[in-house]
């Protein structure tokens, strides 16, 4: 059975299916700290809220990516992967808080597409400087 978990083919199937397992957990827990629904207001074509939820998936994709390369358990690469989601949501906060002039998810819902495309960028952007610090 050893042999069974050192298949390269099996591991890639494990870590995928981990992953898109924590992504949907990720942004259920994304859906329960914005002040909107997000699948609700890209189906109804908010362009904001696609760019925002896309920066988080990309973002979360790319933790993950950096986790696997570098971890070499699949609970070991879920730790680095789990810890790289809080610390996306802390620079989401971050994010509303250094905005005191407008609210960030009002401004999202309401596609102001500026706003909606900045969230992107620093969901983006931060997953790389998470990611290059996981060892």
């Amino acid at each position: 059975m050893e042999g069974f978990w050192e298949n390269e083919f099996i591991q890639t199937a494990a870590y995928y299916s981990v992953v898109i397992l924590c992504m949907i957990v990720f942004l259920a827990v994304f859906e329960l700290v914005t002040k909107y629904r997000n699948w609700e207001e890209i189906k109804n074509g908010n362009i904001s809220v696609a760019m925002a939820t896309g920066g988080k998936i990309f973002g979360i994709a790319n933790v993950f990516r950096h986790s696997i390369m570098h971890n070499d358990t699949l609970f070991t690469m879920i730790i680095w992967g789990v810890f790289g989601f809080f610390l996306l949501v802390v620079a989401y906060f971050i994010f509303e808080f250094l905005t005191p002039k407008f609210n960030v998810d009002d401004e999202i819902k309401n596609n102001n597409k500026a706003v909606g495309f900045i969230s992107m960028v620093i969901s983006i952007g931060l997953s790389f400087v998470i990611g290059a610090s996981i060892a």
